[in-house]
């Protein structure tokens, strides 16, 4: 029976549409256990699923941990993309760790549960790490447009204390922001049980409420425009800024050099935001619901162990550190300065 049919027989058996609305959300259970639908459909692909989810989640603690030993590590003078690259591995390690280890254990058996406080940390846990990584990537597309637009006073602008300040401000606004929205959403009464995702996705929970909250759902567009199109924003002013200045170089060793410093960010921009815009900026439909499990798949597993692979590879500075940490080049190679 359709909401406007129960209202309507309320109607008709003496309560007001108010009053209906007042039961219903006094008719929710607090539950205690949640069920994850996942990819339970499908029983024969779950295992295909277990095997590249397995094969990504090694790859991208051993990636990124690398990553991290390498600023860790590497003694010469540190430069500021390498304590952004550090957070980033950071995040994406504890990205990954909040639910992939529950999809591996869930693709595997026959009862998808997980208990409220769990689902309650894998989605605040999600939510900073993610809001943390939007708000990161655009403190390092303006570290990019420092470096190309105004090299000379590089090291004056991003100096130690600056940096260390703006990967703080992304960590204090992606973590409040979670905590905001996971907040506003376990107080919401849930009429059901069943999660239509692999994780406590904060979307897929809140298609369980009884009832649409207007506070609910303006926050989270609010929050949504603050930590995805405004970054998006940002990212691409400052490109826009370095594409200009990198085609007034004279030198095609100079335009290459600038190109590749900032290839690597750009590639990992397009991938992490292309999948957040398409997941959290469009209308909700149950019809997209399989898609949005496969995006967020992809999104949570596939970006964080790519990222430092295309770090790696586009980096100079990255590839000269992992090199020297594997004993083949000399300790005394000067640096050389993204």
């Amino acid at each position: 029976m359709s909401e406007e049919a129960r209202l309507n027989e309320g109607s008709n058996t003496g309560i007001n549409i108010d009053e209906r609305k007042k039961m219903e959300r006094e008719n929710f259970t607090i539950w205690s256990i949640f069920f994850l639908e996942g990819f339970s459909q499908y029983p024969r692909l779950e295992v295909v699923l277990f095997v590249f989810s397995l094969v990504m989640y090694l790859a991208t603690l051993l990636g990124n941990s690398t990553l991290i030993l390498i600023t860790i590590l590497d003694s010469r003078p540190k430069t500021p993309m390498y304590l952004f690259l550090g957070n980033l591995s950071f995040m994406d390690i504890c990205y990954t760790s909040a639910s992939i280890p529950t999809l591996l254990v869930n693709l595997l058996s026959s009862q998808k549960t997980i208990i409220l406080s769990g689902c309650a940390v894998q989605m605040y846990l999600s939510l900073a790490m993610g809001s943390t990584e939007c708000v990161l990537l655009a403190v390092m597309a303006y570290d990019r447009y420092v470096a190309i637009c105004n090299p000379l006073r590089y090291s004056i602008i991003m100096n130690r204390c600056v940096c260390a300040r703006m990967a703080t401000v992304s960590w204090v606004t992606g973590c409040l922001t979670a905590l905001l929205e996971t907040s506003l959403a376990l107080q919401i009464p849930l009429c059901g049980n069943l999660i239509d995702h692999f994780t406590c996705e904060i979307l897929a929970v809140l298609k369980l409420a009884c009832t649409s909250s207007l506070l609910v759902n303006t926050i989270m567009l609010v929050v949504s425009i603050l930590l995805l199109p405004i970054p998006m924003l940002l990212i691409c002013i400052s490109y826009i800024f370095i594409l200009s200045t990198i085609l007034r170089i004279s030198s095609a060793e100079g335009r290459n050099k600038a190109f590749s410093t900032c290839g690597a960010h750009l590639t990992v921009v397009i991938l992490y935001h292309g999948s957040a815009l398409s997941m959290y900026l469009k209308p909700s439909s149950s019809k997209a619901q399989k898609i949005d499990k496969i995006i967020s798949l992809l999104y949570g597993v596939l970006t964080p162990m790519l990222n430092p692979v295309i770090y790696s590879l586009r980096n100079k500075e990255v590839k000269d550190a992992m090199k020297k940490l594997l004993g083949k080049i000399p300790l005394h190679q000067t640096h050389e300065h993204l």
